[in-house]
């Protein structure tokens, strides 16, 4: 659902103002047949009940998970119980600015209440519908994301240090902590590829919708002739695992390299083999470190990627026959181009997905992500068809 648009926002007539009052009474009873409200207070009130068991905290990793779940419900059922009251009141207000108006009495203080707080309401009711889209095991945690270069040489390698900076951006205004774990910078420019993880609320579930091939086209600034270039990166997403995850993985399945970090790092970064590479041989997964301190904490960096990259690829499987049995022709995961950034012969910026588009492009460079993110996550709940390129 959009907002209201803002010839609808400064309106001071009573009955448009009831009318909008009305329009959002519908869209909280819509939410609520969503979240049941009574199933997350049931929710909340057994959490509770393990919360003041003898022993909750000797399990310190199970006791953060569950506290963290009973402060999530909490605070998404005290915001819908707040904001069902607060459209009440609106709706209250806006029906007794109707009859002052007809008495003759309406004063404009009145009205211009109703108009703020329509607007309060609506941008609150905006925010927790979007919580609706976040139905995944994983989607309400953090994330590991992985850029790399593709097709296009040093254009390539640019365009995936572009790419990053657009989501450490984006993160930035979402609020998130961003940590790079591991960057491989190209020869002449740019990075051939890049690990970082995201925290905060539904960091995975957002960035769920970024993951496959983004495409720039663009005259190159490392062509003497200028010509127009063509550049490929991936983004590959997963769900950031605790230690008591259900990833197996067997020692004997793994390879572990150290090596000399590279980069600025410090004396004792760049003077010791601190760096850690571990290969998961059944799957081919390779995941290094080198930003911590020493190599033990590497490698349990390392480890974390490791089993991040395992359950992508089991959560991939899934999504793959998910999408065979419903007899979707698209082909999902790392290997589908999904957006399309294009900045000469024209800006536009289109996700091949969803058809969603803009033509600033500076501005999606900048972060600009929260569009293009709902589009896909709407198009995933609505169960729609691929929107093939033009």
């Amino acid at each position: 659902m959009a907002p209201l648009d803002a010839g609808a926002r400064v309106t001071t007539d009573p009955d448009v103002l009831a009318q909008q009052a009305g329009r959002l009474a519908e869209r909280v009873e819509l939410l609520g047949g969503y979240l049941d409200p009574e199933a997350l207070a049931g929710r909340i009130a057994d959490l509770e009940q393990e919360m003041g068991a003898p022993g909750f905290w000797d399990d310190q990793q199970r006791a953060a998970g569950v506290s963290s779940e009973h402060a999530r419900h909490t605070g998404r059922l005290d915001e819908y119980r707040a904001l069902s009251d607060e459209v009440a009141d609106l709706s209250e207000l806006a029906a007794m600015a109707r009859e002052e108006e007809r008495a003759g009495r309406l004063a404009p203080d009145f009205t211009g209440e109703i108009v703020a707080g329509l607007t309060r309401a609506e941008d609150r009711l905006f925010s927790l519908e979007e919580s609706r889209l976040f139905g995944g095991e994983h989607d309400a945690g953090d994330v590991v994301v992985t850029i790399q270069s593709g097709e296009g040489g040093t254009d390539a390698q640019d365009w995936a240090e572009m790419l990053l900076r657009m989501y450490l951006r984006w993160a930035e205004t979402r609020g998130f902590a961003a940590a790079v774990q591991d960057r491989q910078d190209g020869q002449e420019a740019g990075i051939k590829s890049v690990t970082f993880t995201l925290s905060g609320a539904n960091a995975y579930g957002l960035m769920s919708a970024e993951r496959g091939v983004h495409r720039l086209v663009r005259m190159s600034p490392f062509d003497s002739a200028n010509r127009r270039q063509t550049s490929f990166a991936a983004v590959q997403v997963a769900p950031l695992v605790t230690d008591d995850t259900d990833v197996e993985i067997d020692d004997k399945d793994i390879r572990v390299d150290t090596y000399r970090a590279s980069g600025a790092g410090g004396q004792h970064v760049n003077k010791t083999d601190s760096a850690v590479r571990i290969t998961h041989m059944p799957t081919g997964v390779v995941v290094q470190c080198q930003n911590e301190r020493s190599q033990t904490q590497n490698r349990a960096t390392a480890m974390s990627l490791l089993r991040a990259r395992i359950l992508e690829l089991e959560l991939q499987r899934r999504e793959e026959e998910a999408a065979r049995l419903r007899g979707d022709s698209m082909t999902i995961g790392f290997g589908s181009q999904i957006r399309s950034y294009v900045i000469h012969p024209y800006s536009m910026v289109k996700d091949l997905r969803t058809g969603y588009e803009s033509g600033n492009t500076q501005a999606v460079f900048d972060g600009a992500l929260d569009p293009f993110m709902r589009a896909e996550l709407e198009r995933r709940a609505k169960g729609m068809g691929v929107v093939g390129e033009d």
